[in-house]
């Protein structure tokens, strides 16, 4: 390649990186390969073995290590709390409203806030994040990667699902307000949609005559998305009683649903299995400091997922820090999860779960280049993270993340 061609290239695409003789655990294979990954402007471009890269690709050597896709989270408020600030951090919860579908996650992330470079250091590149439970409907997730000075351009996709809570938290918060049961909670959710679908309708009957159409309405506009299926509720429920809850009220409005907690999955797993809708299971690295915690257990995620069901595990960052994702995964492990399932329910099923699996979750020609390179299994906790890569741009090399 001649020197004008090479500044041609530079200006017109990144510098082609290589990853070399790594051994490959592309979370779509059960068993891994020895090979290399070429990456070009941010994307994977082939993997295969004794692949060529230009001259003057940058070369990772991952001789005797191991390459993974960057960890995926698929609940989490990650920079929404605030890492060592207490109350001028939290932005996760709006309190003073019980329905609040018009929020959105991404403007309530913090880019610069330290918990971003701990979860990359660890190898979690992606992660779903929004508000927290304290209200019936609480507002819109966003995915973002976890790299990056300004929100807008660290994300995935945004408004990817409408949060909304069943269980104690709602009734918690607003007891003295507008909600002290169950029942209330529910009616409150029928109600925010029977609207949203009455709305919609009326906008739709008016066409283009402006004299017909309802008078807006932030709230309603932003549920719009749930009726007509772009987006699921990502329902907060831990109990059983929450859990079918949530999948009832979804069947009666017809309504696409994720479901977020499922602390007592493994309690009715038959159901679960018959219902075949996503499942993000945590926080279990926790106290059960609530009455709806009193039966997790580690065997949820591995039972669920045995079972058939799409299974993720979450810290819900910041209740578990948000680095120590790869590690839940691996007590999940030790409590009789497969291993592949639980490497798949923090890469592709996560990604499936937040609807980004077509850019993260597994290392496939096409997606972004988020690569985790260590030096064993990453659900050991001697294990280290030597290099990770977001978006083919090395954000991390070398350091111990205990050191931080």
């Amino acid at each position: 390649m001649s020197v004008n061609e090479k500044l041609k290239r530079k200006k017109e695409k990144q510098i082609i990186l290589c990853v070399k003789n790594g051994m490959i655990h592309d979370a779509v294979h059960q068993e891994a390969f020895r090979g290399d990954i070429i990456v070009e402007d941010g994307k994977i471009i082939a993997i295969g073995e004794n692949l060529k890269a230009e001259d003057d690709a940058k070369i990772v050597d991952a001789e005797g290590l191991y390459v993974y896709p960057g960890f995926v989270e698929a609940h989490g408020h990650i920079g929404l709390d605030g890492y060592g600030i207490g109350y001028e951090g939290m932005d996760y919860n709006e309190m003073n409203d019980i329905v609040t579908p018009h929020l959105r996650g991404i403007d309530g992330v913090k880019p610069m806030d330290a918990a971003f470079p701990h979860a990359a250091a660890a190898g979690v590149t992606c992660v779903c994040v929004g508000p927290g439970s304290a209200n019936v409907i609480g507002g819109t997730f966003t995915t973002i990667k976890t790299t990056g000075k300004r929100v807008d351009d660290m994300v995935v996709r945004d408004n990817v699902a409408m949060k909304c809570a069943f269980g104690e938290n709602p009734k918690r918060v607003y007891r003295e307000k507008k909600d002290s049961s169950r029942m209330t909670t529910a009616a409150l959710l029928r109600e925010m949609l029977f609207k949203t679908r009455e709305y919609l309708e009326k906008k739709e009957a008016a066409g283009e005559d402006v004299s017909k159409k309802p008078a807006f309405d932030m709230k309603l506009e932003a549920l719009i998305p749930v009726i007509k299926g772009e987006i699921p509720l990502k329902a907060h429920a831990h109990a059983t009683e929450d859990i079918f809850a949530a999948l009832r009220i979804a069947k009666e409005f017809g309504v696409k649903i994720t479901l977020e907690h499922v602390t007592e999955g493994h309690l009715i797993v038959e159901e679960l299995a018959k219902e075949n809708v996503p499942l993000a299971v945590g926080p279990t690295l926790t106290s059960a400091s609530k009455f709806e915690l009193r039966n997790k257990s580690w065997t949820t995620p591995g039972l669920l997922s045995a079972a058939g069901c799409q299974v993720s595990i979450i810290t819900d960052s910041p209740v578990i820090p948000q680095e120590y994702l790869p590690l839940c995964a691996g007590l999940a492990v030790h409590a009789g999860m497969d291993p592949f399932a639980a490497l798949q329910a923090i890469t592709i099923n996560p990604a499936k779960h937040a609807g980004i699996a077509d850019r993260v979750g597994s290392l496939e020609v096409g997606k972004d280049a988020d690569i985790v390179i260590t030096d064993g299994c990453p659900f050991e906790i001697s294990t280290k993270v030597k290099h990770v890569l977001i978006d083919g741009k090395e954000v991390f090399a070398g350091r111990d993340t205990t050191d931080q």
